[in-house]
């Protein structure tokens, strides 16, 4: 790979996945706030949470279709199953790719803790709690790597991927 121009698709997983992890934060923000939003307007509005009221339309045979209330819930049903799609595929990383444990730590202080680090010394000084030696050079190429590994789980192995591993495989053995 050193040395190596990336291929355009590579390039824009790469792009896709880090933009992912770049609105995580915001996203869990906005969702939380969402929620709260319409759990306050329900009880409010009907006094009931949302939980009741959605019960009570359905025994009642209530049809929600294509109003407001159901555009409302597909919405935060949307952004609650793209924050679950990324922290499955971190945790996959995680238990399963031969350096996850050292990426998932990268990613986390990064992309995923609950306030973000104001900068690259606070993450590298967070990161020697996980990965003693960590310096600024070796915490961007672990980024990158981390990255391109969770873009793997997140959009899969071209089949070019595929090969050159089988192909490594096999010249190893």
């Amino acid at each position: 790979m050193k040395g190596r121009k990336p291929k355009a698709d590579e390039s824009s997983l790469y792009h896709d996945t880090w933009m992912l992890l770049k609105k995580y934060r915001d996203v869990v923000w906005s969702l939380e706030l969402s929620v709260q939003q319409a759990q306050r307007s329900f009880q409010l509005e009907y006094g009931s949470s949302v939980e009741d009221f959605l019960d009570t339309m359905y025994i009642a045979g209530a049809n929600l279709s294509g109003s407001k209330i159901e555009q409302y819930a597909k919405n935060i049903e949307q952004s609650h199953k793209m924050i679950k799609l990324l922290e499955s595929a971190v945790a996959l990383l995680r238990e399963k790719h031969k350096h996850g444990e050292e990426y998932y730590w990268v990613i986390y202080y990064t992309y995923l803790s609950a306030q973000q680090l104001r900068n690259i010394d606070e993450i590298v000084d967070s990161l020697h709690a996980h990965i003693p030696d960590m310096s600024h050079s070796t915490y961007f190429r672990r980024r990158k790597e981390a990255i391109d590994a969770l873009s793997s789980v997140l959009w899969g192995y071209g089949s070019k991927d595929c090969l050159a591993i089988l192909e490594s495989f096999f010249l190893e053995t």
